[in-house]
């Protein structure tokens, strides 16, 4: 498997976009879980626009705070994890990534000391 395939090959949606917000890169998932709205020709566009002003405003303190965001949502009767977080070039803060997984409804929980 060529280094750069891994991501298309798990079970989890994937979206980077730059510090600018310009998306750079979706996996198959996050292509499909966006191809109402356009998929891969989402990739060079603005992921600000695509969100309400609420949205933008905590992507935006994400960015500021150099801080993940993680939260549970459900949506069209799924219940997903996402979880947002900067990620770095050289020590330089390069954009946002966000990681959107589908939780089985009966997923265990686990406690471990």
């Amino acid at each position: 498997m060529k280094e750069s395939a891994w991501p298309d090959s798990i079970d989890m949606a994937i979206t980077v976009c730059d510090r600018d917000g310009i998306i750079l890169y979706m996996n198959e998932k996050a292509a499909a879980t966006f191809a109402a709205d356009g998929g891969r020709a989402l990739v060079g566009k603005d992921l600000l626009a695509c969100h309400p002003e609420a949205a933008r405003r905590k992507i935006g303190r994400i960015m500021a705070s150099r801080q993940a965001n993680t939260y549970t949502i459900e949506k069209r009767g799924l219940k997903k994890l996402i979880h947002q977080a900067p990620w770095y070039r050289d020590g330089e803060l390069g954009g946002l990534v966000e990681f959107s997984i589908v939780l089985p409804t009966d997923m265990p929980h686990f406690k471990r000391t």
